[in-house]
């Protein structure tokens, strides 16, 4: 018999003495003596910014908001692929009842390891494969894309902007497409140039593709990459930069205009008690600015005040449901109609976004 089913059929019984009362208390706090196991997989370091680093604050979230209810633990680093599978199944085996893999290249792993392991729950950042224990959850970062590309937009001399993207999958396509409509937006005869990095976290690679889009002439860069690589290079040379993932502006001061940032802390929060309770459910969350997983850092002092107020009504109208993103017009680099005026983009749509918009230069790699 269970502790549990033991501390309910005492429950049944009268109270007949002191003893009893006592042995009914033991076991109570036994039963609750246990704190949940979570467990979350990283693809780089934790460091002081970027994608890992914004995640493990929402761990240290959990933590501070669940106390001795919660047990927390994680690996940093971790590769895609084989190397995935192989952490993701040591950490269920030891114990672990809630696991959160936070890469897109973590999805198959995770899958396979949640075959194995169906008493445990598996939660997947940016994937789209599910099953009865494992769920799946991103922000609409597109969101603070659009609103990033508003700033950049309007503070570039060159009308040219530099994007320093990792690999060509929907998630980063769409992050492309909506920094370039909002740039446009502001500044219908800005570019966006791409170079691919072919890396989530590798600086020495983001610093490269940064400088050559300053040797092409960008003057305000952007980043679907890990590192500060990017904003350290811009201030290097003088040049602005918009961050990614969380605040970067401790790496250069002058060149931070603002980032797109992620506050994972009240969803990991949530299902966190989901699984104690016993509630949880897989599904797929996709959260944004209306829930305030998707924000902005604060605007650099350089940015004026009338591009700090139309940002500010920009992210009002996406909060209260009346702007999205993608609302129509939309034109690909094609110079076709993607979306009549008066007509958006679904979310199925947005998913599987395979095709720049214009604005943007260059051919898009095949994933």
């Amino acid at each position: 018999m269970n502790p549990m089913q033991r501390f309910k059929n005492i429950i049944k019984r009268p109270l007949g003495s002191f003893a009893v009362a006592a042995g009914l208390a033991a076991i109570a706090a036994t039963v609750n003596a246990d704190p949940l196991k979570v467990g979350f997989i990283y693809v780089g370091p934790t460091g002081d910014a970027g994608w890992t680093y914004s995640h493990d604050l929402g761990r240290q979230y959990v933590e501070a908001q669940l106390g001795d209810k919660v047990e927390t633990s994680y690996v940093e680093s971790v590769s895609e692929g084989a190397d995935a599978e192989r952490v993701i199944h040591q950490m269920a085996s030891k114990g672990h009842e809630l696991i959160f893999t936070t890469s897109f290249g973590y999805m198959n792993p995770t899958l396979k390891v949640a075959k194995r392991f169906p008493k445990v729950v598996f939660e997947h950042a940016s994937g789209y494969k599910r099953a009865k224990n494992m769920g799946t959850y991103f922000t609409r970062a597109y969101q603070g894309r659009y609103l990033t590309g508003l700033v950049a937009g309007k503070m570039t001399k060159t009308n040219v902007l530099g994007y320093v993207a990792s690999f060509p999958i929907p998630e980063v396509i769409r992050g492309i497409n909506a920094f370039t409509k909002g740039a446009r937006e502001a500044n219908p005869d800005v570019t966006v140039k791409v170079v691919w990095a072919s890396t989530w976290y590798d600086p020495a690679k983001e610093r490269e593709a940064a400088e050559t889009l300053i040797l092409q002439n960008a003057d305000v860069l952007t980043q679907h990459t890990d590192s500060a690589a990017i904003i350290q290079s811009a201030q290097a040379k003088g040049v602005y930069a918009i961050g990614y993932h969380s605040d970067m502006s401790l790496y250069g001061k002058d060149a931070h205009l603002t980032a797109t940032v992620h506050n994972w802390g009240p969803l990991y929060l949530e299902k966190a008690q989901q699984v104690i309770d016993g509630s949880w459910k897989a599904v797929d969350l996709w959260p944004g600015i209306a829930e305030g997983t998707t924000d902005i850092a604060p605007l650099n002092a350089a940015v004026p005040e009338e591009v700090k107020q139309l940002v500010a009504e920009k992210k009002a109208a996406i909060k209260a449901g009346t702007l999205r993103v993608f609302d129509g017009p939309v034109v690909n680099q094609k110079g076709e109609m993607v979306v009549p005026a008066g007509e958006s983009l679904e979310d199925a749509a947005l998913l599987g976004m395979n095709y720049y918009l214009q604005g943007v230069q260059g051919k898009l790699p095949q994933s």
